[in-house]
């Protein structure tokens, strides 16, 4: 057996056959019956008879889920506890012993109520230990009523006591999996991003450098070897941000996104309008926003057709404002529907506080907003 089913064997709760022994309790009265010993035997029989149903009743529904909400436990230890009293107010003596039973009993079903301070389990275990060492001074002695007293107090806290601590154990067991649960979810979903992001700018870059390169080889080589440079410190830096990526370690620069997207935009073609005001941001705001222009670039390079696209980033005290246009056929992504990157950005800036739209600009063009409050700093953002 692997260590952690053997944890989980170790911790489990009592089942319901671990109660049951405690019935030889009554080993001695019963013992009595067979002997004659006991006034009444015909009634004492079935007695004794109808205590052992009721408590194993008791017990089995008790720790029974399916009767968790149900009154079936309840009436099985208002029955048990009828029985106690008649068997104990009757004959006295061992059969005192009936009163542990029913406290141990009354532990199980109304364990629950200790999430309301353990005022009714606390008001009927006392009342049960009371009730045991009253009869038992009647019918005994003062040191038995102090023995059975107690004993009846004892049995139904630390029955209580007990199955509560297995359940709240069983409880932050089933809470820590969830967690550990949900976080492999978060780190799957920020990996993807941050791949999909990586990868799709990266590649956006080689083919637009790739195919300058073609152009310009045939009559301006100096030109293509530039070029072809450009490909292979794109490349190797793609290299350096996959790996700081799958190890989270990744920290985005909003001036080298501008500066990348500027060299993007003028090696497709495109004329390139960055432009940059306000006060400087924080780091974790910048790299949001770097991931916005990395994405909003790449979008209009490889979708938008445009001649021009301009990229404002407007700072103020408390917010900071980004606004990336192209004269384009008013297409973002592939289908003119937010696409894979752009709902992951809209996630990204709903968890910072912020918000993203994306859409057609009037007749001709397209539009990408991204508003974000300069403070903000969400859980994602510092474990990204």
């Amino acid at each position: 057996m692997s260590d952690s089913k053997a944890g989980i064997e170790r911790h489990k709760p009592p089942g319901k056959f671990a109660f049951l022994p405690w019935l030889f309790m009554l080993t001695g009265d019963v013992q009595d019956l067979f002997r004659g010993e006991v006034p009444l035997p015909w009634l004492g029989g079935p007695g004794v008879l109808a205590f052992a149903a009721l408590y194993a009743a008791t017990v089995f529904t008790g720790l029974d889920a399916r009767y968790k909400a149900t009154r079936v436990p309840r009436l099985s230890l208002a029955g048990l506890a009828v029985a106690t009293y008649a068997l104990t107010i009757g004959y006295g003596g061992d059969w005192l012993l009936c009163f542990p039973l029913l406290s141990l009993a009354s532990g199980i079903v109304l364990r629950r109520g200790l999430t309301e301070s353990g005022r009714r389990l606390g008001v009927i275990v006392l009342t049960l230990a009371g009730s045991a060492g009253l009869i038992a001074s009647m019918r005994g002695g003062p040191s038995e009523s102090l023995t059975v007293a107690y004993g009846t107090l004892l049995s139904g806290f630390v029955t209580a006591a007990i199955l509560s601590l297995f359940e709240t154990v069983a409880q932050l067991r089933a809470t820590r999996e969830e967690l550990a649960r949900s976080a492999v979810e978060r780190e799957r979903l920020r990996f993807s991003r941050d791949l999909h992001d990586l990868l799709g700018h990266t590649m956006s870059v080689i083919v637009v450098k790739a195919e300058a390169v073609r152009r310009l080889a045939p009559r301006d080589l100096d030109a293509a070897v530039g070029q072809a440079a450009d490909i292979e410190a794109v490349g190797r830096q793609a290299l350096t941000e996959i790996r700081e990526a799958v190890t989270g370690y990744r920290e985005g620069s909003l001036t080298t996104e501008l500066d990348r997207a500027r060299s993007l935009l003028e090696a497709s073609g495109i004329t390139a309008d960055l432009r940059q005001s306000g006060p400087p941001l924080p780091p974790q705001t910048a790299a949001l926003l770097g991931w916005v222009v990395r994405e909003g670039v790449t979008n209009v390079v490889r979708h938008s057709g445009a001649g021009r696209c301009t990229v404002e980033v407007r700072g103020e005290t408390d917010q900071v404002r980004l606004e990336i246009t192209d004269n384009g056929r008013g297409v973002g992504s592939g289908q003119g529907a937010p696409g894979t990157g752009l709902k992951g950005l809209t996630e990204r800036m709903a968890a910072a506080g912020g918000h993203l739209t994306a859409g057609p600009d009037g007749r001709k063009g397209f539009r990408l907003v991204a508003e974000l409050p300069v403070d903000s700093e969400s859980e994602e953002d510092r474990t990204a």
